[in-house]
């Protein structure tokens, strides 16, 4: 049986755990994907979880210097503007950081060269004095699978990953420690195989050229 949908992948971990007849077992499968998509947001690390969005600097807000992060972000890997000719990119600086700019520097506006997260917002400075375009490069989170969201990219891309996930869950539910060890070593390694193979796609593109960064005085 392919396993590439959420009503395949709930079939098929009810088969591996031979449990068909348990309803209440069945039942909380759903809760042990969720449990290991958690996981999977934590310990994967592929190109496909990475994403560009842009978002337009709103002057008529009171707070024009903060703009709402995606709703599926996680973390960020770049933020730039766009608009800019030779879009350059924004330095990270640390909330304290950020404040001790601020209060050195409170009635600067201008283009914006710092940037810095709190809870779902980013924070720039100096404050944009124009409407620029930000554009972010972040990573994301694994879209859920549900009854009504039957699939995604990486279940399709990896349904063992998600099969062992969703049996490693299962373990300490129906006290099977025996397989807790097999389980994890199925999962382990799925995670290990997709890592690797991000960064080999990530890095294999084409010959890397080392080059002395220019100074500039």
């Amino acid at each position: 049986m392919a396993i590439n949908t959420y009503a395949t992948l709930v079939s098929a971990a009810t088969e591996w755990l031979a449990r068909d007849q348990d309803t209440t077992l069945v039942a909380r499968i759903p809760d042990f994907i969720t449990l290991a998509e958690a996981k999977f947001n934590r310990k994967l690390f592929v190109r496909q979880m990475e994403q560009r969005a842009t978002a337009l600097i709103n002057l008529a807000s009171s707070e024009p210097e903060y703009i709402s992060l995606p709703s599926d972000f996680q973390s960020m890997r770049r933020v730039r503007l766009s608009s800019v000719t030779g879009k350059p990119a924004l330095e990270f600086k640390s909330g304290i950081q950020m404040d001790e700019y601020r209060y050195a520097n409170s009635d600067i506006t201008g283009q914006p060269r710092y940037f810095t997260i709190f809870g779902d917002e980013i924070e720039l400075a100096p404050t944009p004095e124009e409407a620029y375009t930000v554009e972010m490069i972040y990573r994301k989170v694994v879209p859920a699978l549900t009854a009504s969201a039957t699939t995604n990219w990486l279940l399709t891309l990896a349904p063992d990953l998600y099969l062992y996930g969703v049996l490693l869950e299962s373990a300490p539910y129906i006290k099977e420690d025996g397989r807790i060890q097999t389980w994890a070593l199925g999962l382990s390694d799925a995670l290990d195989g997709l890592n690797n193979l991000g960064l080999t796609s990530t890095f294999n593109a084409g010959p890397m050229t080392v080059r002395v960064s220019q100074q500039v005085v």
